[in-house]
């Protein structure tokens, strides 16, 4: 794990003795106003988010407007298919002169406000702003000089692993800590949009722990919560979800994106998992010793007189639990009692003879 098995962003502690840390992603949900992304900002809070992020980039920082085939998206699957890079960053980025309005309302509303940058120049202007923290992005986890900036800043990192290899990885993670990174969260990723549970292979998350010794967490670009809730239970710090007021609003990410009421049961659900997780536990809990007296144990079911000896008739393992374990029983039929049992009296090894 991290050094001290923790990290913490602004004045929140993020690691597995503290409640798994939620991110909002507005990504493009905006749909190019203002007003709709601090609404946005607004409802995350609302529904409990710990942090909102956005994406700091222009299309000209991301790629060159061009109609050569390269630069339109092939797969037919794709949300995105047909469409030009250009257009569509020009379409989802976040513009530049927003970010501070956007920063200030998450602050004001006890969020942690924080972006992906896409190039140096963005974390030059992020530096400006004094954000807590960085994420990199799958589509840029190989992108060494952008990692080597945003490292050479000592702020926490928020790395997406999508697509990477273990040894791509491994570069990540070694550029990185020589660059002045000594925080580093790797979140679990699958680079597709919606993406499918069958894809997300959760049971990742563990022995991506124990090989880079980083805090982990989970990039959901699925649907629902359930997957990020497991991935809680897998030992994840951190999750990210990409948000919108409204998937019928349409926008860019609006199809993969969570709904207010869903970004609260996620909130929710997903500290639940990390309370349930507890430590490895046999025998009663403090608060299950008061129902001990609901197991079942030995009581007379008839009146018995001195002398007579324990049956089947009149000895039987019932509720509640104040008489012998169960264990006893074949070990007291045909013994005989000491003195008068009243039906309804739980027994005791003291009312046996010798």
């Amino acid at each position: 794990m991290n050094q001290n098995s923790e990290i913490i962003i602004g004045t929140r502690k993020i690691g597995p003795e503290h409640p798994p840390f939620i991110i909002a992603e507005m990504s493009g949900n905006h749909n190019q106003s203002l007003e709709r992304a601090l609404e946005i900002v607004e409802a995350a809070a609302r529904a409990g988010a710990h942090a909102l992020k956005i994406q700091t980039y222009t299309a000209d920082t991301m790629t060159i407007e061009s109609d050569r085939s390269d630069f339109f998206i092939r797969d037919t699957e794709s949300l995105w298919k047909e469409r030009s890079l250009y257009d569509l960053y020009q379409e989802a980025h976040t513009p530049w002169e927003w970010h501070q309005a956007i920063f200030d309302r998450c602050r004001e509303l006890g969020m942690i406000g924080f972006s992906t940058p896409f190039d140096e120049t963005a974390v030059d202007f992020l530096e400006s702003l004094d954000v807590p923290c960085y994420k990199i992005a799958s589509f840029e986890n190989t992108h060494l000089p952008l990692l080597r900036k945003v490292a050479s800043t000592g702020k926490p990192i928020i790395a997406s692993t999508g697509m990477a290899s273990i040894a791509e990885l491994d570069e990540l993670v070694g550029t990185v800590r020589a660059a002045g990174c000594s925080d580093l969260v790797l979140l679990k990723c699958t680079s597709s949009y919606p993406a499918s549970p069958m894809n997300s292979n959760i049971r990742t998350l563990p022995h991506l722990q124990q090989l880079f010794h980083t805090l982990v967490g989970l990039s959901d670009h699925t649907l629902g919560i359930g997957v990020a809730v497991a991935g809680v239970a897998l030992g994840a710090s951190v999750i990210e979800k990409h948000f919108t007021l409204s998937r019928a609003d349409g926008g860019v990410d609006a199809a993969f994106s969570l709904e207010p009421e869903e970004m609260r049961l996620l909130v929710e659900e997903t500290e639940r998992a990390w309370q349930g997780l507890g430590s490895v536990s046999y025998g009663a809990t403090e608060a299950e010793k008061k129902s001990k007296v609901f197991r079942r144990s030995l009581y007379a079911v008839k009146d018995i007189k001195a002398g007579e000896s324990f049956t089947e008739q009149n000895l039987r393992i019932i509720r509640p639990g104040y008489g012998l374990p169960p264990k006893y029983l074949d070990r007291l039929l045909g013994r005989a009692v000491k003195k008068d049992i009243p039906r309804g009296t739980a027994i005791t090894m003291d009312l046996m003879l010798d």
